[in-house]
């Protein structure tokens, strides 16, 4: 028995959290059976999310968690991938996961607007000042990483030249490296979903945007491993969440 414990949906996702949104794509691409539960990161092993009790053993930490399962049900999600093409989707998942996401969480902790309507309501009902200083812990990491140092123009140039080059890899193919997808596919979906939602503005997303076969992914994977939920990035998208 599998239960992963994420947070559940919202900010117009099937999944708050792209990494726990990972571990369920690859869940969903290995078709195995599993139970979600919203979680706590006080009983996560290294405090975060997601964690997945495997059979009683809890796994914390999206890479692990499919390490573990490649390893116990005999997995591999690059399979039919060459040895090169396992560098760039780990190179991939590496850029995506340690770059790109940070300046994600930049957009939506560190903008008034996309912070007023998100992840302030994480702490409605909350003693006073938990939200300030959990935002401002948010702040000093984004520094620490380095994004935060930056100016908006800078931090939108490197969003995009990130972006370029995974829609230049992507090109016209269903999936990153042909016509399945791998365990870099659901990484490279999972963020850019969470920069595409229509539940927050941002100047990445618009040049997110811009990039139509990174658009069409989105939503071809969405509706691969998500096809109850309403995605929907059309015209009026936006006003429909906000409302």
């Amino acid at each position: 028995m599998i239960t992963l414990y994420g947070y559940g949906e919202g900010l117009g996702l099937p999944e708050i959290s792209p990494y726990v949104t990972k571990t369920e794509v690859q869940l969903k691409m290995a078709c195995l059976p599993y139970a979600k539960v919203v979680g706590s990161r006080e009983d996560s092993p290294k405090g975060q999310l997601p964690y997945a009790d495997v059979d009683g053993a809890r796994i914390s930490d999206s890479t692990f968690i499919r390490a573990y399962l490649e390893r116990v049900h005999g997995l591999d999600f690059d399979e039919g991938l060459t040895a090169e093409q396992r560098a760039h989707a780990w190179a991939l998942e590496r850029m995506m996961e340690n770059h790109f996401a940070w300046i994600v969480v930049q957009e939506r902790w560190l903008d008034p607007t996309n912070f007023s309507r998100g992840p302030a309501r994480f702490f409605d009902g909350a003693p006073a000042g938990i939200r300030d200083a959990v935002q401002e812990q948010v702040r000093q990491n984004v520094h620490a990483v380095g994004i935060g140092r930056h100016t908006d123009l800078e931090v939108v140039a490197l969003a995009t030249r990130s972006l370029a080059a995974v829609s230049t890899l992507l090109d016209d193919k269903p999936f990153l490296f042909g016509r399945r997808p791998c365990g870099a596919d659901a990484t490279t979906f999972a963020l850019l979903a969470g920069i595409l939602t229509p539940y927050f503005e941002g100047e990445i997303r618009r040049r997110t945007e811009g990039f139509g076969n990174l658009v069409a992914y989105v939503d071809r994977l969405m509706a691969r491993f998500y096809p109850e939920f309403a995605w929907d990035l059309s015209p009026g998208a936006r006003e429909r969440a906000a409302a």
